[in-house]
């Protein structure tokens, strides 16, 4: 698709989306395409920028993009941590006991090897592992 800038014989600015440079002309030729604000069928392409994409403009794109990511774990993790109990390494012992109802039903944080969470999940035992920020490794 291509995107032109149109203008009509009134000075109406708006934009057009065309499968090609030749289905303009086509349907120009056919005064079906009309300024939607007067309906004019005298219509002309504006002069327009190409829209490039370099390496260096998706890298960019891509680090922010990884910034954002990054920085809404960050919320996540901290609302998480700021409503729920860090039980430590006791996390496997007191997610039972919240699952079998032999403690209050409650928020937790912990630590949990792989294999105590695995044996925690095939109890039934709900757990997601937080993830690890970069602050959390330097």
């Amino acid at each position: 698709m291509i995107r032109y800038g149109l203008s009509c014989d009134n000075g109406h600015v708006f934009e057009g989306w065309f499968s090609s440079g030749e289905d303009f002309d086509r349907q120009q030729a056919m005064a079906l395409v009309t300024c939607p604000t007067c309906g004019s069928p005298h219509v002309v392409k504006q002069l327009m920028a190409p829209s490039v994409s370099t390496a260096r403009r998706r890298e960019e794109r891509s680090q922010s993009g990884r910034r954002e990511a990054v920085a809404q774990l960050r919320e996540t993790v901290a609302k998480i941590r700021a409503n729920s109990e860090d039980v430590g390494d006791r996390f496997p012992e007191e997610a039972r006991k919240i699952h079998y109802g032999e403690a209050e039903q409650r928020g937790l944080i912990g630590r949990a090897t792989l294999d105590e969470a695995r044996e925690l999940l095939e109890e039934g035992v709900e757990v997601t592992p937080l993830p690890i920020l970069p602050e959390d490794v330097n």
